[in-house]
């Protein structure tokens, strides 16, 4: 027999996870499927940063407590290139906000133990998941669990599976548009149980791009460029540390707490939005839609948004019968989709070293760094971007 629900969530990362999770404290009902196994998804090393709307969401919800105990609260970053000083950007001076290191591990942690507290419906390793009649008043999703096929049929479908996940590939090219920008580097992250600078810190170098972030304050993260050549068995933790450093100059550099990597991976960088989110009865949230470099820190507050948006969407249909924010869904989640694209995308040219770059090119970034430097109306455009601008209303 078919499960019924009213909402079937495909992904359990954490926009699926946390979109679950708002729903059945609003009373609706949700089933989601995760094609990975809940180990898989709660081993994968990603973003860190919370703006401060994602902060004040996740604590509306109940899901503060660990993270106001463990994440660690910035009101500043700062940037270093060409040897020089440190730039220091006042993200509450200039945006009147702060932001806070949390990895996405820990609250994908936090989602799993509320959905164990409820009962919450997730298959985990279900495998060939497809979306069916996605236009019709009653979609439907089938998939294959311990080798039998599975049913489910909802009111309403949320694709959260991801770039290579079922959900978007069910949208008709004659709807579907999208639009990619892939960069000729990736990022070498490692990570390491050494003390964190107490700041985040951005690099740029003529050896390339580097980061230095944090998870807790015995958990370091941190990054340099690489060509997408590059395995890790290039990267001993040797040549990291010494790359690292040398890239953070002679400032930052020395601060460095060096140590045994615990993780170390390369991931490629991208730009990617679909359009629309919305296909009759099917919507697309985080990088089912959209995917940002990780240089502006966007891409989990990008999928905390959408969620926001499609819960109280949800919320309002159900409860009060009113679509109006359904309806709207994806023209007010793509309006700021389309900001971060462009700010990742900003960021990722100011600080990045490219393969084709002229000497022009490198002198023009300098000179984009030192007006940077000098005018305050250019730190808090950036710091109001870096902040993350209010959930519209």
């Amino acid at each position: 027999m078919a499960i019924s629900t009213r909402v079937a969530i495909i992904g359990a990362g954490p926009a699926g996870a946390l979109l679950s999770h708002i729903l059945d404290r609003a009373g609706i009902d949700s089933v989601v499927v995760e094609r990975s196994s809940r180990d898989h998804v709660l081993g994968r090393i990603r973003a860190g940063v919370l703006e401060w709307g994602t902060v004040e969401l996740l604590r509306e919800v109940g899901l503060g407590e660990r993270m106001d105990a463990e994440g660690h609260v910035h009101a500043v970053n700062n940037i270093v290139w060409s040897g020089r000083g440190v730039l220091t950007l006042d993200i509450e001076q200039h945006a009147g906000s702060r932001f806070m290191s949390y990895g996405q591990t820990n609250l994908q942690e936090d989602l799993y133990e509320a959905a164990d507290r409820r009962g919450a419906a997730i298959h985990f390793e279900a495998a060939d998941v497809e979306v069916h009649d996605v236009t019709s008043d009653r979609p439907w999703l089938t998939f294959t669990s311990d080798g039998e096929q599975e049913r489910i049929e909802a009111d309403y479908i949320v694709g959260c599976d991801g770039f290579h996940g079922a959900s978007r590939q069910a949208i008709p090219d004659t709807v579907l548009r999208t639009y990619l920008k892939e960069y000729p580097f990736g990022w070498l992250g490692i990570l390491s149980e050494t003390p964190p600078l107490e700041h985040i810190v951005y690099a740029h170098h003529e050896r390339g791009f580097a980061l230095a972030s944090q998870r807790n304050p015995r958990l370091s993260r941190y990054y340099v460029q690489c060509p997408l050549t590059d395995s890790i068995d290039d990267w001993s933790d040797d040549r990291f540390w010494s790359e690292l450093t040398t890239r953070l100059g002679p400032v930052v550099g020395p601060s460095i707490v060096t140590g045994p990597s615990i993780e170390k991976s390369i991931a490629p960088l991208r730009s990617f939005v679909a359009e629309p989110m919305r296909h009759g009865n099917l919507f697309l949230a985080g990088d089912a839609a959209h995917i940002v470099p990780p240089t502006g820190a966007k891409g989990l507050n990008l999928a905390v948004s959408d969620v926001f948006y499609l819960s109280r969407g949800f919320q309002a249909h159900y409860l009060d019968g009113d679509d109006h924010y359904l309806d709207g869904y994806s023209d007010m989640a793509l309006r700021r989709v389309w900001g971060s694209v462009r700010f990742s995308w900003w960021l990722t040219t100011l600080l990045h070293r490219f393969p084709d770059q002229t000497d022009f090119d490198l002198r023009a970034q300098e000179a984009e760094l030192d007006y940077l430097a000098s005018s305050t109306h250019a730190q808090a455009a950036m710091a109001e971007q870096y902040a993350g601008l209010p959930f519209e209303s």
